[in-house]
Parts: C-alpha cells; sequence; structure tokens
C-alpha cells in the first residue's frame, strides 16, 4: 500500500481547447489516475481521473456524499456535515433515499417522453423569436435558456415570471469567483423564494410537481424549499448549457452536423455523444471518504475529500475506443458519465435528452445557415462556474 505523498500539484483547470478538459488530464490518466491534489477549495485531497476509478468512487458507500464542498460556505476539514434542508445530493442514504423515492416516479423516461409535445412547442416559440429578431443575436438569451427554463417552470409551478430572479441566484450559487459570502447570500435568497411559493401552494394545491410533493404531506416546509431549489437550478443551468455549448461544437465541427443533417435518426446518438465528449460539470463529484479506503494501492484515509473527474473519465481510451478526443456522433459506446453514477446519478437525465433532441434538432432545421457571429475565440466561456458552457453565443444566419 501506498503511503499518502504530499501534495504537489493544484486540480487542473486550463483549458487550451474549448471542448476539451485540461491537457494535464490525459496524463494523469495514464501515469497517476489516483493521485494527492491540491482541490478548488484549497484543501488537500485525492484527484481521481479514470472511467473505471470513477465509478468505482461514485458506487462505493464508503465514499459520502455530504462532505464540505465548494462554495456552501462550510468550514475546511474532511469530516461529513449536514446539508441544508431538502438539498439530497449532498446526503447518504437513508435520509437521500427517502427523497429520491419519492420523486423518482415523476421524472421517469415515460413521463419525460410524454412531455416531448409541450417542449417542441416552447422550442417552436422561441425560434419564432429569434426569427423576427435582428441578427445576431445572443442564442442563450434567446433560445438556450429559455427552453429549459420554462419546461422548468411548468414541471414544477414555478412562475416563468420569476426566472430572473433565480437565473440570477443560480448563477451566483454556482460561480467560483463570486466568493463563498456570495454563494451563500444567493442560495438563501432562493431558498426563500421557495419557501414562499411552498406557503402558497398549501394554501392553495396545484398540479405541478412541487405542489404534488406538498400535498404528500412527507416533507416539512423546508425540505421542500430546499428540493425545489436543487430541482430549478438543475433543471435549467445544466440543460441550457448543454444546448448552448452543443451548438458551438456542431458549428466547429461541420462534418458533424453535416452528417446529422443528412439522417436526423442520428439524434440520440449525437446527444448522447455530445454529452460525453462536453461533459459540463467540469470540475468533478466530490466525496469524503467514511473510513479508510485502498483504491488500487492508495490509501485515502478516513474524512479526506476525492473528486471524481466526469470529464476526464469520459475521456478515457480505456472505455471509448477510437480517439475519445474526438466528436464522433455515431460512436458505439457504453454508458458515459455525464450524469454522474451510482444512487447520485441525476435524476432529471431524462428531461435533459429529450430538451436537448427537441431543441438541437428544430434550430438547425429552422436556421439552415446559422453559424458563429464572432471568432470562436471571442466566445466568452464559462471558466469560472462550477456548470461549465458559454456565457454567450452570438449567432447568425
Amino acid at each position: 500500500m501506498t503511503a499518502a505523498q504530499p501534495t504537489i500539484k493544484p486540480q487542473p483547470t486550463t483549458r487550451t481547447c474549448p471542448f476539451d478538459p485540461p491537457e494535464e488530464y490525459r496524463t494523469l490518466r495514464e501515469q497517476e489516475p489516483i493521485t494527492r491534489m491540491t482541490l478548488l477549495d484549497g484543501q488537500s485531497g485525492w484527484l481521481v481521473s479514470r472511467y473505471e476509478d470513477v465509478r468505482a468512487v461514485l458506487s462505493d458507500p464508503r465514499f459520502s456524499a455530504g462532505g464540505p464542498r465548494l462554495g456552501d460556505g462550510t468550514p475546511a476539514g474532511g469530516a461529513p456535515h449536514t446539508p441544508p434542508p431538502g438539498m439530497f445530493i449532498f446526503m447518504d442514504p437513508p435520509e437521500h433515499t427517502r427523497f429520491r423515492r419519492l420523486l423518482t416516479g415523476k421524472f421517469t423516461v415515460r413521463r419525460m417522453q410524454q412531455l416531448t409535445p409541450l417542449v417542441e412547442q416552447f422550442v417552436a416559440e422561441r425560434l419564432d423569436a429569434m426569427a423576427w429578431a435582428e441578427s445576431p443575436v445572443d442564442l442563450v438569451r434567446e433560445f438556450a435558456l429559455p427552453v429549459p427554463s420554462l419546461v422548468i417552470c411548468e414541471l414544477l409551478g414555478v412562475p416563468y415570471a420569476d426566472r430572473e430572479e433565480f437565473q440570477r441566484n443560480s448563477a451566483r450559487m454556482i460561480s467560483l469567483t463570486a466568493g463563498p459570502e456570495a454563494n451563500h447570500e444567493a442560495r438563501e435568497a432562493m431558498r426563500s423564494h421557495l419557501h414562499r411559493l411552498v406557503l402558497a401552494k398549501r394554501a392553495e394545491p396545484t398540479d405541478d410537481i412541487l405542489g404534488e410533493l406538498v400535498q404528500s404531506g412527507e416533507l416539512t416546509d423546508e425540505e421542500l424549499a430546499g428540493v425545489g431549489s436543487l430541482l430549478l437550478i438543475a433543471g435549467h443551468e445544466t440543460t441550457a448549457n448543454m444546448i448552448a455549448l452543443g451548438t458551438m461544437c456542431l458549428l466547429q465541427n461541420p462534418e458533424q452536423l453535416a452528417a446529422l443533417r443528412a439522417d436526423p435518426t442520428l439524434m440520440d446518438g449525437a446527444v448522447e455523444e455530445l454529452l460525453r465528449y462536453l461533459t459540463i460539470v467540469q470540475y468533478g463529484a466530490r466525496r469524503t471518504a467514511l473510513e479508510d479506503v485502498e483504491l488500487h494501492g492508495h490509501l485515502i484515509k478516513a474524512g479526506t475529500p476525492v473528486v471524481a473527474s466526469l470529464t476526464s473519465g469520459n475521456r478515457d481510451a480505456a472505455q471509448f475506443l477510437d480517439d475519445p478526443d474526438r466528436l464522433e456522433l455515431t460512436r458505439k459506446h457504453g454508458p458515459h458519465l455525464a450524469f454522474g453514477h451510482g444512487i447520485h446519478q441525476c435524476l432529471g437525465q431524462q428531461l435533459a435528452r429529450v430538451e436537448m433532441k427537441a431543441a438541437l434538432g428544430a434550430l438547425f432545421d429552422r436556421f439552415p445557415t446559422l453559424r458563429l457571429a464572432v471568432p470562436p475565440e471571442d466566445v466568452p466561456m464559462r471558466h469560472d462556474m462550477i456548470v461549465y458552457g458559454v456565457h454567450a453565443l452570438p449567432v447568425t444566419w
């Protein structure tokens, strides 16, 4: 067993290509797939970079999802802590199981596929608005962000008129540069907003996911506000950035885009490949060792944080053959890590797939000459956010 070595380098963050993870991950996978690192919050921990090891960490109950993490205002130190009420992605069983059981049935493949006509309606409305707008337009503001925001507001029963407030707060919550105090203030503002909405739904029941949870009587108002906040953030931030970054990526890979346009039946596989290739949860899934764990000869001490790199795992040539650093929409491969793995795998992954297929298919059909309105190097990338993507995407046609 290898004794713990002093931390010698920080977690890689610098990209040389907007669509690729930092180049250091390739070397780490080949030479130091499990290595000591200084993590983004300054703590000393372990970074796991190979596909097989990422899956192992995320499925091992000896690693807790409830440790201190960047931006949540908790003090440094590796011991698990009590997460805010309702924030079940930071919980372990049995508490995590209690929340997951209440929500799983509301995000089944069948229910999400039944939403396709509604999603397509929202997509068509936003494309109509784009067509009337004066070119160039910001695809993020006019299309990629409104579509998933409209859908999640409809599902949860959150007024779409509140979108500016919750979009502003969610952006501050996942910012790497705003600072812990701003992250905390944004989280509390989001919870306060959802708490008011829960009280309104308790007084006057509604037929939506949040209303159903209120009527179930199984969660407190504080837990309902936490669950609502989590679903609202996850329901628009991730998909909006996949739509925008996926659009930019396809525009920069014209041969792949031409193949997709020529054969729309490739869309299902194209979405999976974009999810794998781009992997917008860019700094990995954070866990904390609950006990001493030996992982491939390395001793990870109890209380030590571990980051499982989803972006690196999804570029692992041992899992994704035939040059995983190339976008290949017809790639045949097994499950990717874009939605995580294990009991915390993304609850809304089927909704994200429905939205991406509807949005990307209709966008390129409606605007066959769509192109960037600025040089690619001038597109502002979200290097400063936990969820990667573009801050804006100027396009024309």
